[in-house]
């Protein structure tokens, strides 16, 4: 495995005064890393990486089955495409409805008042998420281990918010299963950080579309019969089509058809996480087929200056339609991983 690293990582110099603002802003490029060969293995044959400056994706043969783009002209991070091996590309991104939506990517919502959701038509926000570094690690047997280091500040402020997010990936199995692990360490910098969202009904100035924030999958337009599968059974849509936020679930599986095959989005949270479980925020309306693990749903939450928490989610693609069962086996496994 080859491990190449830029920047610093997120420790105890962040509570500095101004150690983010004076650091010198390190970033990974992949491009000049030696190619790895194509390799057949139990997963399947014709894997091979493709690094850009600013990006790296799995492909079998010509398909891109995963891509994910860290470039700093982007607002976010994020995953598209999301494909199956030999099937359909599971992902959307910037739809013309939601342009800010990102294939599959996680932003949170209101930092200390300001908007890092929402952006502008040149994909600018009010709140600017950096990457401050990055670190790649492509492993000849096709697992992906990915660094970021990232803050969070106002468009015209230093930082207030600092992560350190890593992400792991394992190629498709024989049964087509990509697994992306998820684990993001958060540090509020030099004052309280109060993490919010779009109030919810029942709140002062409700709305029945708030509450979204968090890691988020917008999905392919062209998914037909969605079944909205949690660990403990199905959940109906309402008539409206949004769900908005429901009871708490550990897993939720977004299956339905597309291109003819059936096929299914997992997101699990894992136990260990504020909140857990987490409710869920689910849109499957014409064009909008979305959701998203909202681990801040039903209330705010304050984290107090030099403090942090943890968040982990696991997500898998597949093909075929859940059930409950595999979802709580799923999410058992999920709470027992270190």
């Amino acid at each position: 495995m080859r491990c190449v690293r830029g920047g610093s990582d997120i420790g105890p110099a962040v509570q500095r005064k101004g150690s983010w603002s004076m650091q010198r802003r390190e970033f990974l490029s992949v491009a000049a890393l030696p190619a790895l060969a194509p390799r057949a293995d139990a997963a399947g044959p014709g894997f091979s990486w493709r690094r850009e400056e600013e990006s790296v994706a799995l492909l079998r043969g010509e398909q891109v089955l995963w891509r994910l783009n860290y470039a700093r002209s982007e607002a976010k991070p994020a995953f598209h495409p999301v494909a199956l091996p030999g099937g359909p590309i599971l992902t959307t991104y910037r739809a013309e409805d939601h342009p800010w939506h990102r294939g599959f990517w996680f932003s949170w919502k209101f930092i200390n008042g300001v908007n890092y959701w929402e952006e502008n038509k040149a994909g600018v926000a009010d709140g600017l998420t950096e990457i401050r570094s990055a670190s790649v690690e492509p492993s000849p047997d096709f697992t992906a281990g990915i660094d970021l280091n990232i803050t969070y500040r106002p468009a015209n402020g230093a930082p207030v918010l600092a992560e350190k997010r890593r992400i792991v990936i394992s190629p498709p199995g024989s049964d087509g299963v990509t697994r992306f692990d998820w684990t993001m360490r958060f540090e509020a910098l030099e004052q309280d950080v109060l993490l919010d969202r779009t109030p919810i009904p029942g709140e002062p100035d409700g709305k029945i579309w708030g509450g979204y924030a968090g890691l988020s999958v917008r999905l392919a337009r062209d998914w037909k019969d969605a079944r909205i599968m949690s660990n403990h059974g199905p959940l109906p849509f309402p008539d409206d089509g949004y769900r908005g936020l429901r009871p708490r679930e550990g897993a939720i599986d977004y299956g339905g058809t597309l291109d003819g095959q059936e096929v299914g989005f997992t997101i699990i949270d894992h136990p260990s996480n504020l909140n857990s479980p987490s409710p869920w925020w689910i849109i499957d309306q014409g064009p909008m087929k979305f959701f998203n693990a909202v681990v801040i749903g039903t209330a705010p939450y304050t984290l107090k200056a030099g403090r942090g928490f943890t968040l982990r989610y696991r997500a898998l693609t597949h093909f075929g339609r859940w059930s409950a069962e595999r979802l709580a086996r799923e999410l058992e496994q999920f709470g027992k991983a270190e």
